[in-house]
């Protein structure tokens, strides 16, 4: 159990700016292992974000609140993955070969795919939070920041690493998980859900088509990174979040247009 709340702690060091006390310490395999912990320090970031939005959606309207949430959530990441998602763009964007796509990855300066990733992802975001009631925005930040973290585990254990070993930024991340860490990750996604609907905030079945919509999503990315890159490399992994978190938004907020929550 020590060991368990050890790889957390080391997951959500990486994953966020939280500190973590000094006794939890480092071994390069723990981090690998530690993705079956990324759905969980999503719950945490979500429900974060969700905090931030409820105090501001008593003081202002809805899209100044989920403004302040994503700021929030931003913050408390560092704008991870949303980096991920900007490299993965200016290498995957255009017609390149794999070899200038993984190259165009490594360099720090964002083009015109990233930034117009980025705010065609942020702005997705922001006005499908922004259309739904505060009570069950709340629940499905909560829901999407954790579902989304899995679908990174599972396109690690599904997927090679496409970079180069040698040079990976975390090499320990440059290597697939097995079942275990799945099986962990799948358990935190099914403890939020049994939580929110435990407390009836989203109906069982729109949970079901939230959680449907974002698989495809994971798998789709799986397949495309599998067909351009022949695997995955740590920007994939947090573009693949990022493409899993707004789908579940967008399999949500279509139920409620839908007349169906």
């Amino acid at each position: 159990m020590i060991h368990e709340l050890r790889l957390f702690l080391i997951a959500l060091q990486f994953m966020t700016r939280v500190p973590v006390p000094l006794w939890v310490g480092f071994e390069s395999e723990w981090l690998n292992r530690s993705a079956r912990h990324f759905p969980g320090v999503g719950l945490l970031v979500g429900a974060a974000g969700a905090a931030v939005l409820w105090l501001a959606g008593q003081l202002w309207p809805m899209p100044v609140a989920v403004g302040l949430s994503m700021a929030a959530t931003l913050w408390l990441t560092g704008a991870f993955h949303e980096d991920g998602l900007a490299d993965t763009c200016d290498g995957l964007g255009g017609a390149v070969t794999r070899e200038r796509a993984l190259e165009i990855m490594k360099d720090s300066r964002i083009g015109a795919y990233g930034a117009i990733g980025i705010v065609t992802m942020l702005g997705l975001k922001a006005t499908t939070l922004a259309t739904l009631p505060l009570v069950i925005a709340m629940p499905a930040l909560v829901l999407g920041h954790t579902a989304s973290r899995a679908a990174a585990t599972f396109v690690m254990a599904w997927l090679p690493y496409a970079g180069d070993f040698a040079h990976a930024k975390t090499k320990p991340l440059a290597q697939q998980v097995g079942a275990v860490e799945v099986a962990g990750a799948v358990l935190w996604v099914g403890l939020v859900c049994g939580g929110v609907w435990m407390v009836g905030a989203i109906a069982a079945w729109v949970l079901v088509v939230a959680l449907a919509v974002a698989a495809v999503a994971a798998v789709l990315c799986g397949r495309w990174l599998q067909r351009r890159l022949g695997g995955f490399t740590g920007d994939t992994l947090g573009a693949t979040q990022q493409f899993a978190e707004v789908a579940l938004l967008l399999g949500v907020s279509a139920t409620v247009h839908l007349g169906l929550a």
